[in-house]
């Protein structure tokens, strides 16, 4: 399936950078930017954790969908999303569609540490977080695999490093 899209699709588990790496490619390229959960959080004028406690996950997945066919990447642009965003087929193919796949890793060690100075995770409110978020990752993790056209692994790297790395490899040709 070829790629229609110019836009530059961020996926990747909660913690990976997504946000900052977003409003820094916003800033670098002046391309607008669309973030997925911020698009929900408005239609709902609720946050994303408060949307998950109020209606649950399969709706906000449904918004999801709702706002990813939204979003017209016949301009080039950045599109943020959220981490679960890959769960469902649908999602996949409207992301791959949308433009270059930008899958931002990171090992888990750094991902928890990340994620441990934000209480803001609805997913991770159990018992043992720690495994949770490893549950999570090992469902995911072959899904952003699947539709990334470009990984970055951001444990070692700084925000403004990161940006640079994405933008190179953006403007270098892709090699089939």
């Amino acid at each position: 399936m070829g790629h229609g899209g110019q836009a530059i699709v961020l996926i990747g588990f909660m913690g990976a950078g997504k946000s900052s790496l977003g409003r820094r490619l916003e800033k670098s390229t002046g391309f607008p930017r669309f973030d997925t959960d911020e698009m929900i959080a408005a239609k709902f004028g609720l946050s994303v954790p408060r949307i998950f406690e109020v209606h649950g996950e399969d709706f906000f997945r449904d918004a999801e969908s709702e706002a990813l066919r939204q979003l017209d990447s016949s301009a080039p642009s950045i599109i943020v999303t959220g981490g679960g965003i890959v769960l469902r087929t649908t999602h996949r193919e409207l992301l791959r569609q949308l433009g270059t796949v930008v899958y931002l890793q990171a090992d888990e060690a750094t991902l928890f540490e990340r994620l441990s100075r934000k209480a803001s995770r609805p997913l991770l409110r159990t018992d043992d977080p720690r495994a949770t978020m490893k549950q999570l990752l090992e469902r995911r993790l072959p899904l952003y695999e699947e539709i990334a056209d470009l990984r970055v692994d951001t444990s070692q790297l700084s925000h403004d490093e990161v940006c640079d790395l994405v933008l190179q490899n953006i403007a270098a040709p892709k090699h089939d």
